[in-house]
């Protein structure tokens, strides 16, 4: 047994060497964001990063815990194209859930393990400004497009690293709630996976990871593919073998690179300490995306 242990330790010697010093974004969502023992288990997971001297950044989701605040005040969500349509009485739930509660809890958990985290939406610092997002679909070519709104629903305009680099220059981890601000003061909910990219490529981090519900990109074999490169990616778009909800996380993945990125992860959140197993073993458990 400690004979297994000091080889896990020796297999990931160098990836500590690699990382130590870098900055590492990951987005938290999914199962992993629901489940007690994976909350503490990515909780480890961030502080040892940070001991090991690593740099880890922090963007999170929070759709079920919005959806469960919203079903007992008895708001009725509407999905349009697969995003919430956000008045501004959704939106005040938005921003009470994502930079409260939510934020708060994955705080004090990383703050138990000895870590020390500090909670930021994109308010803070005027560390993400944002604007409005407007959806065009187009159904048939032959027809114009339609033109949809979500209402306060943001895309990034602009990443301020500063208060990003102030934090973590001084052994903090900023954990970031995926929440706007426009030009007017309005308040934008953004899609977490957008808000993890954008903050990758403005800190020029070694790696983006995705914490998601599934294994990676799966092949049209449905067996996982373990790295695959832009060309790939849009060939297995092409054919359908990458389909519904993995599109846009591939394309976050592919804009960071595009961006001074090194690679983008795709990982199951499920797995217990998945950050960990991705980053510093040889056969990683999810799907590294990489340049041509």
């Amino acid at each position: 047994m400690k004979t297994n242990v000091a080889d896990i330790l020796i297999e990931a010697l160098p990836y500590i060497k690699r990382f130590s010093g870098k900055t590492i974004v990951v987005k938290y969502g999914g199962h992993a964001m629901k489940d007690e023992s994976l909350k503490k288990d990515f909780a480890n997971d961030i502080t040892l990063l940070k001991y090991i001297g690593v740099n880890p950044v922090v963007v999170h989701g929070g759709g079920p815990q919005i959806n469960k605040v919203l079903d007992s005040m008895g708001i009725t969500s509407k999905f349009i194209r697969g995003m919430r349509y956000t008045d501004n009485e959704i939106m005040d739930v938005v921003e009470m859930v994502l930079g409260g509660k939510v934020n708060k809890d994955i705080v004090a958990r990383i703050n138990r393990q000895g870590g020390k985290a500090v909670g930021l939406t994109g308010k803070d610092g005027m560390l993400i400004t944002a604007e409005k997002l407007t959806i065009y679909f187009r159904e048939d070519e032959n027809k114009p497009p339609e033109i949809i709104d979500p209402g306060m629903v943001g895309d990034v305009e602009t990443i301020n690293p500063d208060i990003i680099h102030t934090l973590t220059d001084r052994g903090f981890i900023p954990i970031i709630a995926p929440v706007g601000v426009g030009k007017n003061g309005e308040t934008y909910n953004i899609n977490a996976d957008v808000v993890a990219s954008k903050i990758a490529s403005a800190l020029g981090a070694e790696r983006l990871i995705l914490v998601t519900d599934v294994d990676g990109v799966l092949g049209k074999d449905k067996k996982l593919v373990s790295s695959m490169d832009a060309a790939t990616i849009k060939d297995m778009i092409e054919k359908g073998h990458i389909k519904g909800g993995m599109i846009p996380k591939v394309e976050c993945a592919l804009k960071a690179l595009k961006s001074g990125v090194k690679k983008s992860h795709i990982i199951n959140g499920k797995l217990p300490h998945a950050v960990l197993l991705e980053l510093f073993t040889d056969s990683g458990i999810g799907t590294q995306v990489f340049e041509d």
